[in-house]
């Protein structure tokens, strides 16, 4: 008879941005004995709200016993506001008779139909190592061995506040890797941690992190917390004693100077050096691209040879401005213990929908505010749901460090000769091995050069002037040109010239392998100048489907563009041959410095069996946004009668595509249910009531309350109108006498979470002077242009009868094929007979103009008005003008009575 067993699932939620969910999960434990079947995961036992950022739940689940466990199924149904989910792992305990076991079952997955590879169920596998049974003393050592257990003393200091609901998280740094995020918590229910002038005391396990060298210390952002004042950490190594000191003496909190809830300390024991704390100067670089701009929160990791930063988030910008805006340059401070070479970032965002992300060109990291060279990684792609890559977390390896600023020269030297002083580093050489043959290519914008390097140890020296090749754009590094027998690794290429002062550091960071032919190139890095992008090429080779077309042999391709070229780049290994099937396509991938606008590609065939390949064409498609395709046709045969080594043939361009946005089609329906925000400076106490008029492509919402100025989401509701075009502010009552600045203006989708901007920079609602009662603002999407502001001068001419002028406030409504300008008044204070009386009106580029509806109030003597014509304009348009004639009465008690006429 089976036993029936309490299961005891802990459920770990990982750390990153966006990895808690709402859905309903599931599981399904998987033994030797069979399954539980598919069980709800209710109610957590720990927790009032289940699967939340970073957080462990436990749930229990009865079943007769399976036996060894080996896998679990764990899924979810995708329903809520945040359905998507990322799973840290799972922890198995239970107990059969007197034997305990707790089985991990590592995840490090998203669970999201729109990450990683879109699934939302996974398989788990039981890690073995990790299985621990009491009874299993050879078990037990053996996961000592790997595990290290601390206890850690945390000393806050007197002022520090009362404690506060707050999770407070360690992650302990090593030589031979780093912690999992430590949750510093009490082990007996109710007891207060964290009170001022008291010692806490924590046991935590870890992997064997080799030598310690720092810890980070967290906080979470929680609304009123008032901060924590960390006066020190001590932490001893319970099987070897151990014993590191922190001395911490800081704030964590967002009120105080650092405004930081994130920090390093470096461990400091005898003998061993203290690492230093740099801030590090962190600068996003926003495209110049329509869209380009975010309003969401940013996120960033530094990673260098000496671990990482964690991930921080980017709150405060050193310029004092918004942040995150198109064209422009945000800097921020990130401490954290040297991270000695950095290697590579890894940026993103928490907005989802289109419209939400961001162009990033590049970001840049410099050591201090006083360094004189920075880090650079170069990005040039969207940050978004729905554009680029569809991506909004990117990896960015660095492609080398630069000076910040152009080395100051006097003018009679600018054009002096000197040497370019190359250093060159990689790793170690046996004594026993033989020089690597490697060729340095320097392209210049006159022409390039090749210099042969035997490379004999870890560093090497080059000099050389590089003369008539212009300025450096790129270098290409291509080999081994000799037999290796061990991988070689390239680290650092430095330049500095002898006369100009330049110099910079090219971070090749590649391996060199044994039968492998490689070409690896970056550009070069100057002060004050953009760096080219390293692009990827995705070439597909189209073998003809005809008898014969299939061929075996060695090949090369050479992509030559109006910048440069790609170099000879190998399609086969070293030592082996390629086959080229009939009727099929061969992908290769290669990365290259942007080459620009391609021209060609030159395609080298050599066959030992002297075979003859039909190449039909050639298709070479850029990974850089805008996304290009580049058709090569050649449509003939490679090598058929040559008596040559090798055939080159040249195949030309046939035709480019773009293929720029939307490359991921979210199948969601918007029910015209929008946010907005409406951020104003400095804003009256007696402001009157402002309407919001929303229009679309297929027409307008009605006019709806602006329910604050201040920043604070409200609800619009505007029908199903198509693609917004722009948003019209109405000011419900007459002139207000002076204009309100407009900070911020955003719209986001309540379903699709598609998101607008607007430009507001130089923008005042209802004119600087509030002379206006209406202003107009286009929607601004990612990569395309908004609509443009127009100024339309009117014309009003009032007829010559008898009693034609009017003293009454005249109104009008100009009609367009892209909507209507809403109601204005005309700003002049009457209309005398036989008169012309121009006005001005700012609005959103209408289109073409279809009609107008012109009125009056009927208010004040004489108010009845006989209006001839109204002629419209566009202010910077001398010819082309709209003329809608209307010679009749606008008067109550003239004719059909009324006061108001649309004229078409």
């Amino acid at each position: 008879l089976l036993l029936v067993l309490v299961y005891e699932v802990h459920v770990y939620t990982g750390a990153k941005l966006g990895a808690a969910t709402d859905s309903n999960v599931y599981i399904n434990l998987i033994g030797t004995r069979g399954d539980a079947g598919k069980r709800k995961l209710h109610r957590s036992k720990n927790n009032n709200v289940k699967f939340r950022h970073g957080q462990m739940d436990i749930f229990c689940i009865k079943a007769v016993s399976l036996g060894d466990l080996d896998k679990v199924l764990i899924s979810h149904d995708g329903s809520g506001p945040g359905n998507g989910w990322f799973l840290d792992k799972i922890v198995i305990k239970h107990k059969e008779g007197k034997e305990a076991q707790e089985i991990v079952f590592p995840c490090n997955r998203w669970l999201d139909e729109y990450q990683d590879d879109g699934k939302t169920e996974r398989e788990l596998t039981a890690n073995k190592h990790l299985l621990l049974s009491v009874t299993d003393t050879k078990n037990v050592m053996f996961l000592f061995c790997l595990a290290q257990q601390w206890r850690v003393q945390v000393k806050t200091d007197g002022d520090s506040p009362e404690p506060q609901e707050c999770k407070r998280t360690l992650v302990i740094y090593g030589s031979k890797g780093k912690s999992d995020e430590l949750l510093l918590s009490p082990q007996t229910p109710g007891y207060v941690c964290f009170i001022p002038r008291a010692t806490d005391e924590f046991i935590v396990e870890t992997g064997d992190l080799g030598d310690v060298y720092k810890i980070r210390v967290s906080c979470d952002d929680v609304p009123g917390f008032e901060g924590w004042h960390l006066k020190s950490f001590h932490l001893e190594e319970l099987h070897t004693k151990q014993e590191l000191n922190f001395d911490c003496k800081c704030w964590l909190a967002l009120n105080r100077e650092d405004k930081e809830l994130v920090k390093e300390f470096p461990a400091v024991s005898e003998g061993q050096k203290t690492l230093p704390v740099y801030k590090y100067v962190v600068s996003v670089h926003i495209g110049d691209r329509w869209g380009a701009e975010t309003f969401a929160n940013v996120y960033i990791n530094l990673y260098g040879k000496r671990g990482d930063t964690g991930v921080r988030k980017l709150h405060t910008s050193l310029a004092k401005r918004r942040k995150f805006q198109r064209n422009k340059v945000d800097s921020f401070l990130v401490e954290a213990v040297s991270l000695s070479h950095l290697q590579k970032v890894v940026i993103g965002h928490d907005g989802e929908g289109y419209g939400a992300g961001m162009y990033l060109k590049m970001v840049t990291v410099k050591e201090s505010q006083d360094s004189d060279k920075e880090w650079v990684f170069p990005c040039w792609n969207w940050l978004d749901t729905h554009l680029g890559l569809c991506e909004t977390v990117c990896e960015i390896v660095a492609v080398g460090k630069r000076l910040i600023s152009s080395p100051k020269l006097p003018e009679i030297n600018m054009k002096s000769s000197g040497l370019w002083i190359m250093d060159i580093t990689g790793s170690e050489l046996s004594n026993e091995e033989d020089p690597i043959c490697l060729s340095f290519v320097f392209y210049g914008n006159l022409s390039h050069k090749k210099l042969p390097l035997q490379v004999t140890g870890k560093a090497i020296q080059i000099k050389d002037e590089l003369a008539d090749i212009g300025s450096i754009y790129k270098v290409q590094v291509t080999g081994p040109h000799s037999k290796l027998k061990q991988p070689w690794h390239l680290d650092l290429l430095h330049m500095k010239h002898t006369g100009t002062e330049e110099e910079m550091y090219l971070a090749f960071n590649c391996w060199f392998n044994p039968n492998e032919d490689k070409c690896v190139e970056l550009p070069a890095l100057y002060a004050n100048q953009e760096p080219l992008p390293v692009v990827e090429y995705a070439i597909h080779l189209h073998t003809g489907d005809l008898k014969k077309a299939d061929a075996t042999g060695e090949a090369y391709l050479c992509i030559q563009g109006e910048k440069s070229d790609s170099g000879k780049r190998w399609l086969n290994s070293r030592n082996s041959l390629i086959t080229f099937a009939r009727g099929q396509v061969d992908v290769f991938k290669i990365k290259a410095v942007h080459l620009g606008k391609l021209n060609q590609v030159l395609v080298g065939f050599k066959s030992p069996k002297k075979d003859e390949w039909f190449l039909e064409k050639i298709v070479i498609k850029e990974v850089l946004y805008p996304f290009s395709a580049h058709v090569f046709v050649h449509n003939d045969w490679i090598n058929k009668h040559s008596k040559k080594d090798f055939v080159e043939v040249a195949v030309p361009l046939k035709e480019t595509s773009v293929t720029s946005f939307l490359t991921k089609n979210i199948d969601i329906k918007s029910r015209g249910r929008w946010q907005m925000w409406v951020h104003c400076m400095q804003v009256p106490e007696d402001v009157p009531d402002i309407e919001v008029v929303v229009f679309g492509r297929k027409g307008k919402s009605p006019a709806q309350k602006v329910q604050n100025l201040n920043d604070n989401p409200f609800l619009l509701t505007v029908g199903d109108i198509g693609e917004i075009t722009k948003v019209s502010f109405v000011l419900s009552g007459p002139c207000f006498g002076r204009g309100i600045k407009l900070h911020k203006l955003r719209l986001k989708d309540l379903d699709t979470k598609q998101e607008l901007g607007f430009h507001t920079e130089v923008q005042y609602l209802f004119g600087e002077d509030g002379s206006e009662t209406v202003t107009e603002l286009a929607a601004v999407r990612p990569d395309k242009p908004p609509l443009r502001g127009v100024l339309y001068l009117i014309s009003v001419h009032t007829g010559t009868l008898p009693a034609s002028g009017t003293d009454a406030d005249v109104f009008i409504t100009i009609f367009g094929e892209q909507g209507d300008s809403c109601k204005r008044r005309l700003n002049h204070s009457n209309f005398e007979r036989g008169q012309v009386c121009i006005s001005e009106i700012k609005a959103v580029d209408l289109g073409q103009l279809i009609k107008v509806l012109v009125e009056h109030q009927n208010v004040g003597y004489g108010a009845g008005w006989y209006l001839d014509q109204i002629v419209i304009r566009e202010s910077d348009k001398t010819d082309g003008q709209y003329a809608f004639l209307c010679q009749q009465w606008l008067d109550s008690g003239v004719g059909d009575a009324q006061t108001e006429r649309m004229l078409k």
